[in-house]
């Protein structure tokens, strides 16, 4: 399961990122300036890559790793764009058999992401969505 992080800004410019071969999807700027976020707060992350669905990094921290994607409704009509962060947990197939190591409704990086939004000025219209 996945956590979703959506909220409104004009802080990332889609223009000037590097065009999703796969699909025409936004993605690249707001995970380059998340990953730097990250890792301030000690962890690690990936370059930023693309998928069909947008963008992702993998995350590595807490004795966890994570998939956290990314993608935006940018329609090029307004600079105020609507982005989405998806933060999905690796688990081993055993993991899964036996039903642990879960995503928890207060994982640790989840939680950190949820803050780090929500921190910046810039950004609006947070809303969170917590599955597990």
């Amino acid at each position: 399961m996945a956590h979703v992080v959506s909220f409104r800004t004009r802080k990332f410019d889609v223009t000037a990122e590097t065009p999703n071969p796969i699909n025409p999807i936004a993605g690249q700027s707001v995970l380059s300036w998340l990953r730097a976020e990250l890792t301030k707060a000690q962890y690690t992350a990936t370059e930023p890559d693309t998928e069909d669905w947008g963008w992702y990094i993998d995350v590595a921290g807490n004795d966890s790793s994570y998939l956290v994607g990314a993608s935006a409704d940018a329609d090029g009509s307004t600079a105020d764009v609507e982005w989405v962060i998806q933060v999905h947990k690796h688990r081993s197939f055993t993991d899964k058999v036996f039903g642990r190591n879960k995503m928890a409704v207060d994982d640790s990086l989840a939680a950190l992401i949820e803050r780090i939004v929500r921190a910046d000025p810039q950004i609006s219209g947070v809303s969170v969505e917590r599955e597990t």
